[in-house]
């Protein structure tokens, strides 16, 4: 059976040691420069052993998971001895296997497994890992090795060249994080009629939920609602009015017209306005 080890003991290696080991695999060896955080991981993994030098991962295990910040991959991975036989795996999103070179040299094999998901907490990743979609690039037979992973995990994959990895994280930033961003704006308009953060976003999360159900069930362009979708050239300028009246808000206008332009092409697929009224919404928002 396929021997597996982590050096990084944080969040994504964790959840990953945790949730590989509840679906059959065999976690052997940890390794962490907080070792507190090696004895945790180890404890929650049945069969796993705390190294005291990386270089004990690499021994005891067949497939090395290097789960540290994203820029600490490269100088950890050049400071073992990697040897053919070996895999050696990261899981950051958007460096390609050149950050692995010196494993390469070596004659080891290289990949990158990069969890498309949203890690809040070691407890929420465990949680949000299995179904998730995984970015995977390796050399040779172990593309195959880390699909296979994937599927174990009740998961998808998408396999990337390392010129796709930059762009395929942006995407991720975008849904994701600027998602969070997209929220916070709403909410702090929801401050300008006395309603908390915390009240406003329990507020706006079945809007939020039924937005990502019709993304689910319908799709775009199709999931798409609201005054753009509709065309309404008058709630469009009555935002903006709204916006550029309160000081607080003056800010949030270039960003609504930004994003106001960037939803007419999905409108336009949807078919439910004319190229007509699509020109007068993008000289509302840019003035011309």
């Amino acid at each position: 059976m396929l021997k597996i080890g982590f050096i990084g003991a944080g969040t994504v290696g964790t959840a990953l040691a945790k949730t590989l080991s509840q679906r059959g695999y065999q976690v052997v060896a940890v390794f962490s420069r907080t070792p507190a955080s090696a004895q945790k991981l180890a404890g929650q993994v049945k069969g796993c052993q705390v190294k005291d030098h990386g270089q004990g991962v690499i021994e005891a295990a067949d497939l090395v998971f290097v789960t540290t910040p994203d820029d600490a991959v490269a100088p950890v991975v050049a400071q073992y001895q990697w040897r053919t036989g070996k895999s050696v795996v990261h899981c950051s999103g958007a460096a390609s296997l050149d950050i692995l070179q010196p494993a390469r040299i070596a004659g080891a094999s290289v990949g990158a497994f990069h969890p498309l998901q949203t890690f809040a907490s070691i407890a929420q990743a465990i949680e949000n890992i299995p179904g998730s979609t995984f970015g995977i690039e390796a050399d040779g037979n172990l593309i195959e090795t880390l699909k296979a992973m994937a599927t174990a995990l009740g998961g998808q994959w998408v396999e990337l060249k390392g010129s796709d990895k930059v762009l395929y994280h942006a995407a991720a930033v975008i849904a994701c994080n600027y998602f969070v961003t997209l929220v916070k704006m709403s909410t702090d308009l929801w401050k300008e009629f006395g309603v908390s953060t915390p009240e406003a976003t329990k507020a706006l999360l079945p809007l939020i939920q039924g937005t990502v159900n019709n993304l689910k069930q319908v799709g775009l362009p199709n999931c798409l609602t609201g005054p753009i979708a509709r065309g309404d050239m008058g709630t469009l300028q009555k935002h903006l009015e709204a916006l550029e009246k309160h000081p607080g808000l003056s800010g949030l206008v270039s960003t609504y017209k930004e994003l106001g332009l960037q939803t007419i092409p999905v409108s336009l697929a949807k078919g439910k306005i004319t190229s007509q009224r699509a020109e007068e919404m993008r000289s509302l928002f840019t003035g011309n």
